[in-house]
């Protein structure tokens, strides 16, 4: 890697670190601004499917309250449980958060990387930090030294790397068609032939229910069940940190968007419209998806859902895979 960049583009020089530095402050400063907002959308949309108001009373319709709910957490005590793996407890929600952020060093928002980096393998990348916040929830539900926490964090162990499989299987169609697990690459690929969504819509359907288990969102909400588990393994968070593992959750979400509109919907490919405003229209298309779901889908059971994963989600991946497989190598 050394090489490759000093051929590329030379040595590495502190005008270089500077634009890293700056392009990693203004990617946190959109996500957190696009995360505020989420939060705030979801909770009108819920509320005008379901015959309500919603927030309307902090800021003009609302649009304040979002950062409202943000300065009463940071205000709030910091506690944490006498009997509790006091160290581990407190770094579970920054080994949860971290990952989040660093998967959209990848994500193409343009057609001309600005801020993010054009890795030759970012699918890859993705997939392997994604991987990396499970080891914070399951430890923040045992660190706790609660019960129902540490329920929580097994069931999210168990379902993240149950769903996992499938969604991961679900993308290698992708990359069988456009040759590449470069994100731009498969961009690309898409703008010159068809979105991916048409030959890929069994893949489409897969990784759709996946992301939504991995994003722990209904009705594969069992990680942080309320009606059984207090509110699963982050019950015993104040504050802040329990704010952490909230901004993990939609920031995934924002993640998993993206994702979806880079490898399925043609990215920032699109007529007459600019390359930004596509990319954004089809991450807010996933992500209202995601709000229409919990607005009218019920929990299921835990058997349910593993049942689901191994005997139904997994065996249709692989046919697909094994379709795509063949196809691209006859044609």
């Amino acid at each position: 890697m050394p090489a490759l960049w000093l051929w590329q583009h030379g040595p590495v020089t502190w005008p270089h670190v500077l634009v890293m530095i700056l392009g990693a402050i203004v990617t946190l400063a959109v996500t957190l601004g696009v995360v505020t907002y989420t939060i705030y959308a979801e909770r009108k949309v819920i509320g005008w499917m379901q015959g309500r108001i919603g927030p309307n009373r902090v800021g003009p319709f609302g649009l304040l309250q979002s950062f409202a709910d943000i300065f009463k957490l940071l205000i709030k005590e910091d506690i944490v449980p006498e009997k509790a793996d006091r160290s581990l407890f407190l770094l579970a929600p920054i080994i949860a958060f971290v990952p989040s952020f660093m998967t959209l060093a990848v994500i193409p928002f343009t057609m001309r990387h600005i801020f993010t980096a054009d890795f030759g393998v970012g699918l890859l990348y993705y997939l392997a930090l994604s991987a990396i916040t499970i080891h914070g929830v399951m430890l923040g539900g045992w660190a706790s030294n609660n019960k129902y926490a540490l329920i929580g964090g097994m069931r999210s162990a168990a379902q993240m790397l149950s769903y996992e499989v499938p969604l991961g299987m679900s993308l290698v169609g992708v990359a069988l068609m456009s040759g590449s697990l470069n994100l731009n690459h498969i961009v690309l690929a898409q703008s010159r032939t068809v979105w991916y969504v048409v030959p890929q819509i069994v893949g489409f359907c897969v990784f759709l229910v996946a992301a939504t288990a991995e994003l722990n969102r209904t009705p594969f909400d069992l990680p942080e069940a309320e009606s059984e588990l207090v509110a699963g393994y982050h019950v015993e968070y104040t504050g802040f940190r329990f704010a952490f593992f909230m901004l993990t959750e939609y920031v995934y979400v924002f993640a998993m968007g993206c994702l979806a509109a880079t490898l399925f919907l043609g990215g920032w490919s699109g007529p007459f419209l600019p390359g930004w405003l596509w990319f954004a229209i089809k991450v807010f298309a996933f992500i209202f998806f995601q709000f229409w779901l919990r607005a009218t889908m019920p929990r299921i059971r835990v058997d349910q859902l593993m049942s689901f994963s191994w005997k139904v989600l997994l065996p249709i991946a692989m046919l697909n895979l094994v379709g795509t497989a063949i196809v691209t190598t006859l044609w």
